[in-house]
């Protein structure tokens, strides 16, 4: 089904989902439908972001989420939800910010994909 991933990207993967908070998209929707406030994050890259997002998501790609989360979220208790295209580079992104301060940080698996098939609102 899946895109297939070198051995060392899924084990540097695994290191990073060891400490880092995971939720599904259904635990996102019920968020939403909660009204709770939370930043959705889209860190996949700047092709993959144009071609399709999820509604209200922010783009801060995971090549300059780093560099750039303290301009743009400069309170590090803010909740984020970050997602990728699977939920792998979400992980990565995660784990970073968290090692930056970041203490609300979560990453959605299943990533966009698992957006689409919910039939949850993109632009």
């Amino acid at each position: 089904m899946g895109k297939q991933h070198a051995p060392g990207f899924l084990k540097l993967v695994t290191d990073a989902k060891s400490r880092v908070r995971e939720c599904t998209v259904d635990n996102v929707k019920a968020r939403l439908a909660a009204g709770e406030k939370f930043l959705l994050v889209d860190v996949r890259e700047d092709g993959e972001f144009a071609a399709g997002h999820a509604a209200g998501a922010v783009h801060l790609g995971k090549g300059i989420i780093e560099r750039d989360i303290e301009a743009k979220v400069p309170d590090p208790t803010t909740p984020l939800v970050l997602y990728c295209g699977g939920g792998f580079r979400s992980a990565l992104a995660a784990d970073a910010l968290q090692k930056m301060g970041y203490t609300n940080v979560i990453s959605m698996d299943g990533g966009w994909a698992a957006w689409v098939r919910a039939g949850l609102p993109r632009e």
